[in-house]
């Protein structure tokens, strides 16, 4: 099962970009960038993941993201996100970005858009990764500042596909952003939205996002199976839940293969991704590994998850059926 995971082609739909900066990395941007870091070694940095829920994780997160300045920063920054996607057989990924979380420092929107840009293109032509960029609002703060974002993406607009909306959920409801999504769609970007494990108000953020927002698909949302009418109302419409296995393990103690499978058997188009690989240690393949070890997921049902991830992700319909096909030849020949 290791090796079929392995040499399986993937789609990734919900990692973050911020949340790939590596230990390593840091250091050395922070030496670059002359900003003094409270850790005297990456080892250090690694210990000092010590979170158990989001607001913890997020504590961590953002502190750790001062140490990108510059347009190389965040080209590098996604160049070695793409180098690891490849290496786990990612040949389509949609990662988002967070600008709120580097202008508020002072960094300009151009300086982030152009080097993340950058790496793209590189990955695409050097590594047979393709990607589209989704933006992403943190909802932490204010709709006016989510608003502000949006405009000041539009001169980008080819180079982004869609939005969504991340951070701290407690007491963000996806109706705080309602203006701006509507907005957001108006302007022909694909909207997402995190509805995070466990949080308070779950059930009916995840209505919101629906009825509300009317988004494409949801990030996480596994607490929609608590919800029969949620369900139902998932399935009829055909959207995709981006499961992050190896992440939902710090929130829920579990890789949550049980709610996964639930997924798959009730016609939820679930998907596996990595989240914030370099805080959890685990990029695609290892979601995908401890997933099947945890659950027992036979090769059928984790070529499911993969081929959910294709038929949900924005691309044209000529692409997503050629990665499909890809998947399909490589499911049959490796049987």
């Amino acid at each position: 099962m290791k090796e079929f995971i392995e040499g399986m082609p993937k789609a990734e739909l919900h990692v973050h970009l911020e949340g790939t900066l590596e230990p390593e990395h840091i250091f050395a941007l922070a030496q670059r960038n002359s900003i003094e870091l409270e850790y005297s070694t990456p080892e250090e940095v690694v210990a000092a993941y010590d979170f158990h829920d989001l607001p913890s994780f997020l504590k961590i997160y953002y502190a750790a993201m001062n140490v990108l300045r510059e347009e190389v920063d965040f080209y590098e920054l996604a160049c070695q996100y793409f180098e690891k996607a490849a290496a786990d057989n990612v040949v389509y990924c949609e990662p988002f970005f967070d600008p709120q979380a580097h202008t508020s420092r002072g960094v300009d929107f151009k300086t982030i858009i152009t080097g993340i840009r950058r790496a793209q293109e590189d990955a695409a032509k050097n590594l047979g990764v393709e990607s589209n960029l989704i933006m992403c609002f943190l909802r932490d703060m204010s709709a006016e500042s989510a608003m502000e974002h949006l405009e000041m993406c539009l001169p980008y607009r080819e180079w982004i596909i869609g939005v969504g909306l991340d951070s701290d959920e407690k007491d963000n409801p996806p109706s705080k952003f309602e203006a701006v999504f509507a907005r957001a769609r108006e302007e022909g970007f694909r909207l997402t939205m995190h509805c995070d494990v466990n949080q308070k108000d779950i059930h009916e953020h995840i209505r919101e996002c629906l009825d509300l927002i009317k988004v494409d698909r949801i990030d996480h949302g596994v607490n929609s199976l608590e919800d029969e009418s949620l369900i139902r109302d998932i399935v009829d419409r055909g959207l995709g839940l981006t499961v992050c296995p190896v992440s939902n393990r710090f929130v829920v103690q579990s890789l949550t293969s049980e709610e996964i499978r639930t997924m798959l058997n009730k016609g939820m188009k679930a998907t596996v991704n990595s989240d914030d690989p370099a805080y959890f240690r685990a990029y695609m393949n290892d979601n995908f590994i401890e997933l099947a070890e945890e659950g027992n997921f036979s090769r059928d049902e984790i070529v499911q998850l993969s081929r959910n991830a294709f038929e949900i992700a924005w691309l044209p319909a000529d692409r997503r059926q050629a990665y499909i096909n890809e998947l399909e030849r490589y499911s049959q020949s490796a049987g």
